[in-house]
């Protein structure tokens, strides 16, 4: 797809910029042009797309939508609806609030609050970008396997008690919100959140590209096979303990999964790190314990730490 762009960057490092082929700054420089250019593309056309479908949705029809629904459907639709959904785990402690004041069974709230930060389209396009279709695929199927699991057990464990800060009901049963919008403003607003989502995540993507270009450069191969690429047991659960002191969204990570990868990284191992990073972060549990008990933190953490394991070991198995 990006033929034409791999060989064009290559002309303009080697060529006109005089860089050496094969050098440490060279490629590094070469893969930061490449990449950035690619991501930067595969963002702006997906958030466009995911945001256009998005006008036909709000979050009060969704609230309407799940009021009611019993837990194992509640907990598929949430988690799908967090792909739509433009919310890293800190940001999408607010709409998992009001999904609670909505009177939607926590556990459906918690499959939304996994969902969104693994499964949103960021994380999609860049996926797709890097590893195509095939792995995307698979990615999104074990992402919402994860949250529809994680959020029913959640749910039936009863652990409302556990919930810090009074949740005061809406009043009443909610109305279904009727959105009429012309295509031209469908693919306005689609096109300003576009603008307005790429203001704020592309330097997160620069600096991922960054170190990425700069580990493709000046660390070799085998150092990364080494220490970090064989297939030993511990190498998932490392990583992943390595993840989740970390913050970034999918726009900061992916290009480094990307790199870690090419050097001889497991995939596996590479999006269990990525997932980590996403959905478990230490400010997301600072937020958290704001309004649920450490218990139910922990629970939280756990299901979805011990599901991320499992998707790095299947994956490092089938591929």
């Amino acid at each position: 797809m990006f033929d034409w762009w791999e060989h064009l960057s290559g002309d303009l490092t080697f060529g006109l910029l005089g860089f050496t082929k094969g050098s440490h700054l060279g490629e590094a420089i070469h893969f930061f042009l490449y990449d950035t250019l690619k991501i930067f593309i595969l963002l702006v056309v997906i958030i466009f797309v995911v945001s256009f479908f998005r006008t036909y949705f709000n979050t009060e029809k969704v609230r309407v939508y799940l009021q009611g629904k019993s837990e194992f459907s509640g907990n598929i639709f949430a988690s799908f609806f967090g792909i739509i959904t433009p919310f890293c785990s800190c940001s999408a402690i607010p709409l998992f609030l009001g999904f609670m004041q909505a009177r939607i069974p926590m556990g459906i709230t918690f499959s939304f609050l996994i969902s969104a930060p693994l499964n949103n389209e960021i994380a999609i396009a860049m996926l797709f970008g890097l590893f195509g279709w095939k792995i995307t695929a698979i990615y999104i199927g074990l992402g919402l396997s994860i949250a529809i699991l994680g959020g029913y057990m959640i749910g039936k464990m009863k652990l409302e008690k556990y919930v810090l800060i009074p949740v005061t009901p809406m009043e009443g049963e909610l109305d279904d919100v009727k959105i009429e919008l012309s295509l031209n403003k469908r693919v306005k607003e689609a096109w300003d959140y576009t603008q307005d989502i790429f203001t704020k995540i592309y330097l997160y993507v620069m600096m991922g590209v960054g170190v990425g270009a700069f580990i493709h450069g000046y660390i070799p191969a085998d150092f990364i096979s080494q220490y970090a690429g064989g297939n030993v047991w511990y190498a998932v659960p490392l990583a992943i303990l390595m993840g989740i002191p970390m913050y970034s969204n999918a726009a900061g990570i992916m290009p480094l999964v990307e790199v870690l990868t090419s050097k001889g990284m497991l995939l596996g191992t590479a999006l269990a790190f990525m997932m980590a990073v996403t959905a478990l972060s230490l400010p997301e549990a600072m937020i958290l314990k704001r309004i649920l008990h450490i218990k139910l933190i922990a629970i939280f953490f756990g299901i979805v730490g011990f599901g991320i394991l499992l998707v790095g070991y299947l994956f490092n198995t089938i591929l």
